[in-house]
């Protein structure tokens, strides 16, 4: 998405570790009309998939998934939580990630009730940098039996 390359180009910097910062829009201050634009380039691209769910991951990916949900005619977003609360109660799915920002590894979790065997996931994260949590919601998706249509990053790092 052109517009997307142009802010990060424009508003973005590149940290020590080869971390790059687009707070400014992204994720710590929310650009809503540049995620709904991308809600909408991601709706044109999987035009062909019946998406009836949205699955992210705690905690920059939320914002992102909402609004894009809403060019997929409103269907619910799922955020894998990254820690156990006494909130979260019932049979969950579990994985670990490993976190590229942070440099640790965590649990994450869904509630079972939430994602189901019937469902036909459109997987969405604002950062692509090693695929470990793609990997882990994909694992997720498996253990509850859903089918993944396909994947939309807002930014993928190359190294």
């Amino acid at each position: 998405m052109q517009e997307l390359e142009e802010r990060i180009q424009s508003e973005g910097t590149v940290k020590a570790g080869n971390v790059l910062k687009v707070d400014a829009f992204l994720n710590h201050q929310c650009d809503v009309r540049l995620f709904d634009r991308m809600g909408s380039a991601w709706a044109a691209h999987f035009a062909g998939k019946h998406i009836t769910k949205i699955l992210t991951i705690e905690a920059s990916g939320i914002g992102i998934a909402c609004v894009a949900a809403q060019h997929f005619g409103n269907v619910p977003v799922v955020f894998a939580k990254k820690a156990q609360s006494i909130n979260l109660d019932g049979d969950q799915y579990t994985t670990t990630v490993y976190s590229f920002t942070k440099q640790k590894e965590f649990p994450v979790i869904v509630a079972k009730k939430y994602l189901n065997a019937g469902d036909h996931v459109l997987l969405i994260d604002d950062f692509l940098a090693n695929g470990k949590a793609l990997r882990g919601l994909i694992d997720l998706c498996e253990a509850a039996g859903a089918t993944v249509e396909g994947i939309g990053i807002a930014v993928e790092k190359g190294f």
